[in-house]
């Protein structure tokens, strides 16, 4: 193939070839013309000596994917080698990119035909400017301004190349360069904005172009965010803006602008300039947009220049409040301006536009938060500590009082009308199952919305403030909304949807008195408004909401247990509708009822002859009769709660037999039939019967715990040979059938009932309180028919679940289990390693499960890990890095978290030198590896504590034996920290060829100082990452993902302070309902 010459770059490249290159990869010929251009362009791109060659491309070529391919070449230079070029081919490539981007904007033609072209050359500029700006280039923003002002076309590209510049700085930096060089070019861009100021200036005093405007204005959008405030209050800047927001064409970009300036706050010096500014935008808005205009229909029927100036509103309206609402609430003439915009801020969250309506909500939220607060604080002021209160300390609580009830009172009204608006569009809650499609129908619903779920949240909080801050306004609001649901004035399935998830959603924000009130109003009308309204279709609407409001009330119901009752038999009676999702709900529904009232079940209630249970249990066959497997499974683990709350035993244990009567029976049958013929178990349906009966018992003993021990010794050993059986037949099969045989579906069935016993064993001893009897009954009768079975298993049909069966079982009785850790080693180990360790695909399941074990055994029996031979060692550590090899996230983590505890284990003086001695340089390795490789980001926290744990043990003096082998190195070192210092120079800087020496050494030693605390060493490494250029360009949230938890916690902390935050049903106390 003629292109193959292109390889050959020891003289200037045939540049019509390489078009023809260019072209064949990005054409429509054949797949294998297209692969053997790719194949070549790829080496070239991979050729260091490559970019020499991007000038005399850039001169010869007319194709721009030619000179797309040549810039990449470029790109890569510039990120990854710039520094280690010569000071001339970096000035060269500087000077003749700086002269192509001139000469091609000087003339309007040009300039607009090759705009790609001049944008991507702009953008290389800025990755240049990001190495050499300020300090080898001091003179780039006085030059750039100079160009600027030769011509109108050259100006408008200077300013996309500032407007590039303040983006990679201040919106892009982090986690792209080090910390220092951010610094040092947010110092630079302050000191000469001067320069910038007026050139903007001159442009929107003196041009006429619609182009240059618009790009100078899109400049001034990034760089407002900024540049000190002197620069807009104390210059023309502001007054031109507004000027510019009457003009159509510039509206939407000057808003921006407009809403870049809203967002700065820097106390209180500019207030009178703010004041003044929203005053002048508020008439000129009134003239374009009067505020009593319908919102939903004007953003429906607009173009997409008008929804876009709606949205850039409430993006100026809630930049502005948030910084500056107070100033506007100090005089009446302000007060009046304020209102207008609220007014028109709640009409624009009308919109049917989610990124809109997220703008609003995100504002309203912190604003109604922010009035609560206050209100709460005034509730329980800090004056009335321990009863002691000054008269000064009284007045002061007194004036301050006033003025949260006058600012109350202010805002009292657009409060009212934010909470019609959040119970008009409450998003749908998670518990919620029935849906209506996109025809129209109600269905089940079968995905999540995550979007919608978030979206609940913030205006559920957002609404439990509002009820705090007036329970009568929003009581009275929803009573409203219902009736008229009633009398028919408003009934739609989704006006009715969002009152009834907003009434569920301030479950424990008012006080008991109050909400049980509310509550028997609202209920009452729903079970009405069920009785009145006629189609299936309907009813299945109002019977959702029903469950779903009841659901959300539990104090209610433990207050009322002739209520409760009424609930629980109407759940009964949904359970036998047969419409989509409904008993799924309905079921749902029971579960969560019992969880939060399991104790008014068991009691004898006032007026009634048994406790509710009992009854139950007698008419348990018909209730469940019209439910699916796994509905009935539900109803089982929903009365199992009930009998937990059963103090009595002999009670407990009766309510139980008669809650397994059916499947103890069916049990029984089938083992009946099993022992007069075991083939009778090999039948299709009997394998499905097991598989439920066992499925039964894992959702009871998941609720009933210790309580169930009767009833798994009744079916436990009867239990294992089944098990014992099934696993023959599996591998039977498997060794008849090959490696397809696993996917028949009677194998599949089979593999059911394996791991649904291995499931119901685990839930049980999970569950099952502390008691070491109960270990010693049920593990010694598994060794053989489930580890042993393991073992004697071909790959294929070996479970996942009997390693985290042994996980939980050592993780529950741990140091009693050193005894059996030899033989759960020589069960499992051996053969699990030599199924994952041939890929990182194979067998996901038992990876996972695989490292759990390995970890429990390593936390509670740490002694038998010491009894191994160095060979059995050797492999448990092998296995180790191979775990945190995985991109697979759970893996990496379960493998990390290991290695931590099994270094801090070894760091015991008997064995410390030796395990030392023996990995501490291979461990070192591997941490760097994955350290330094973009898949392994989210184990960025757990990287950092290995080294951290590394580098202070070096330097503790626990280590009295050298690290290095004698025999290989020619001199001794002085101790160890010397050697690990220069084996990791050494590891680094062949890892890193792009990196000058003195770089390496400095990071290096930068560990060894640092090495005592956490959030410099951690910092420090993140600058190496950015410095090594591994990490640029690319998501680096991971890396501070440890903050981000952080700050997550707090919030929870605060939320548990304010009543209804956190809904009743979400609190994991024990609730009394005594």
């Amino acid at each position: 193939m003629a292109a193959e010459k292109l390889r050959d770059l020891s003289q200037p490249m045939d540049v019509s070839l390489l078009d023809a290159t260019v072209a064949a990869f990005y054409g429509t010929g054949s797949k294998e013309e297209r692969a053997a251009a790719d194949h070549i362009l790829r080496d070239l791109q991979n050729n260091p000596d490559m970019w020499l060659q991007v000038v005399h491309i850039l001169s010869s070529t007319q194709s721009l994917n030619t000179k797309f391919f040549a810039l990449q070449v470029l790109e890569g230079v510039i990120k990854y080698r710039w520094n280690a070029l010569p000071v001339e081919q970096r000035d060269g490539m500087k000077n003749y990119i700086s002269d192509v981007i001139v000469k091609l904007s000087s003339d309007e033609i040009s300039f607009r035909r090759e705009r790609l072209y001049v944008n991507k050359l702009n953008i290389i500029l800025v990755q240049i400017l990001k190495h050499e700006w300020p300090a080898r280039w001091t003179s780039f923003i006085p030059d750039l301004v100079a160009a600027a002002k030769t011509s109108e076309t050259i100006c408008e590209n200077c300013m996309t190349i500032l407007k590039l510049l303040s983006e990679e700085v201040f919106d892009f930096s982090r986690g792209e360069m080090t910390q220092q060089k951010i610094k040092e070019l947010k110092q630079s861009l302050n000191r000469e904005f001067q320069l910038i100021h007026e050139l903007c200036l001159y442009v929107l005093s003196a041009s006429q172009r619609a182009e240059l405007i618009r790009a100078t204005l899109a400049t001034l959008h990034a760089f407002l965010s900024w540049i000190p405030l002197g620069y807009i209050f104390q210059s023309p800047l502001l007054e031109k803006l507004l000027n510019f927001f009457t003009a159509p064409a510039y509206r939407n970009l000057t808003l921006q602008c407009l809403t870049e300036i809203a967002a700065l706050s820097f106390g209180d010096f500019y207030n009178a300039q703010y004041v003044n500014m929203y005053s002048i935008f508020m008439v000129q808005l009134q003239n374009i947009l009067p505020s009593h205009t319908n919102f939903l229909e004007a953003y429906a029927n607009g173009t997409s220049e008008e929804q876009a100036f709606i949205q850039n509103l409430a993006l100026f309206f809630t930049s502005f409040y948030k910084a500056h609402i107070r100033v506007l609430e100090s005089s009446q003439e302000n007060k009046n301006l304020l209102l207008v915009g609220l007014e028109y801020l709640i009409n624009i969250s009308y919109v049917d536009d989610t990124e809109v309506f997220k703008v609003c909500l995100d504002y309203w939220n912190s604003l109604v938060s922010e009035l609560f607060e206050a209100h709460h604080n005034l509730d329980s002021p800090a004056g009335n500590m321990m009863g002691f209160q000054t008269p000064m300390l009284s007045g002061v609580a007194e004036g301050l009082g006033s003025q949260i009830m006058q600012r109350r009172q202010l805002f009292a009204a657009p409060m009212s009308k934010l909470r019609q608006l959040m119970i008009c569009r409450m998003a749908k809650p998670e518990e919620v199952l029935i849906v209506e499609d996109e025809n129209g129908n109600i269905v089940r619903e079968t995905m999540k919305d995550n979007d919608v779920l978030v979206q609940y949240k913030i205006m559920r909080e957002t609404l439990i403030y509002l009820a705090n801050l007036d329970h009568e306004d929003t009581e009275k609001q929803m009573l409203r909304k219902l009736s008229k649901q009633l009398n028919g004035e408003d009934w739609t399935w989704n006006n009715l949807n969002t009152l009834c998830w907003a009434i569920g959603s301030i479950s424990g924000s008012m006080g008991e008195e109050q909400e049980n009130r509310f509550l028997v109003m609202v209920i009452r009308d729903l079970l009405n408004l069920c009785e009145i309204t006629k189609g299936k279709d309907n009813k299945a609407v109002i019977a959702s909401n029903i469950m779903y409001v009841v659901g959300q009330y539990p104090r209610f119901l433990r207050a009322h247990w002739k209520f409760l009752k009424t609930v629980v038999n109407k759940l009964f009676e949904f359970m036998h509708e047969t419409h989509p999702g409904v008993q799924d709900m309905a079921c749902d529904t029971f579960l969560k009822i019992v969880q939060k009232c399991k104790r008014k079940f068991v009691l004898v209630q006032v007026g009634e002859n048994e406790p509710f249970v009992s009854e139950l249990l007698t008419t348990l066959p018909a209730t469940i009769a019209d439910l699916e497997p796994h509905q009935i499974h539900s109803f089982y683990e929903s009365v199992g709660n009930m009998i937990q709350a059963e103090s009595d035993p002999d009670k407990r244990t009766e309510y139980l037999q008669r809650l397994m009567e059916l499947p103890n029976q069916k049990w029984a049958e089938i083992i009946g039939q099993a022992h007069q013929s075991v083939d009778f178990l090999k039948d299709p349906d009997v394998i499905r019967a097991v598989l439920n009966i066992l499925q039964t018992n894992t959702c009871v003993a998941n609720s009933l715990g210790t309580y169930f021990l009767t009833q798994i010794t009744l079916i436990f050993l009867d239990m294992l040979n089944v098990y014992r059986m099934y696993s023959e037949l599996i591998s039977t099969s498997i060794a008849q059938g090959g490696p397809y045989a696993s996917k028949t579906s009677i194998v599949k069935l089979l593999r059911s009932v394996k791991r649904e016993t291995l499931k119901l064993i685990e839930t049980f001893l999970d569950k099952a309180e502390d008691q070491q009897h109960i270990g010693k009954q049920f593990v010694p009768p598994m060794m053989d028919p489930v580890l042993g079975d393991y073992a004697r298993n071909l790959p294929d049909a070996r479970e996942s679940e009997v390693l985290s069966l042994f996980a939980t079982i050592v993780n529950k009785y741990k140091g009693a289990m050193l005894e059996d850790v030899p033989k759960i080693f020589e069960a499992v180990f051996q053969c699990t390693l030599e199924m994952i360790t041939k890929n990182f695909e194979d067998y996901p399941e038992h990876r996972l499960k695989f490292f759990s074990l390995l970890r429990a055994i390593a936390t509670h029996c740490f002694p038998a890990l010491i009894r191994l031979s160095s060979e059995q060692l050797k492999l448990v550590i092998d296995s180790i890095i191979w775990a945190f090899r995985h991109t697979e996230r759970n893996i990496a983590e379960t493998g990390l978290n290991l290695l931590l505890e099994m270094l801090k284990n070894f760091q015991a003086p008997e064995f410390c030198n030796q395990f030392y001695r023996t990995y501490f340089l291979t461990i070192e390795q591997e941490i760097f590896a994955v350290l330094t490789d973009t898949f392994h980001k989210p184990g960025f926290k757990l990287h950092v504590l290995v080294l951290q744990n590394l580098f202070c043990l070096v330097e503790s003096g626990m280590l009295t034996e050298p690290l290095w082998d004698a025999a290989t190195v020619p001199y001794p070192y002085p101790n160890n920290g010397m050697f690990i210092r220069e084996y990791t120079i050494k590891l680094l800087s062949t890892s890193f060829p792009n990196m000058i020496a003195t770089e390496v050494t400095q990071f290096v030693n930068g560990l060894f100082e640092s090495r005592a605390d956490l959030s410099s060493f951690k910092n420090h490494i993140r600058d190496f990452l950015v410095q090594s250029k591994e990490f640029s360009a690319q998501d680096n949230k991971d890396l501070y993902a440890e903050e981000a938890a952080a700050q997550r916690e707090r919030e929870r902390e605060r939320m548990l302070s304010i009543p209804g935050l956190i809904a009743p049903n979400e609190i994991q106390d024990e609730m009394v309902d005594s």
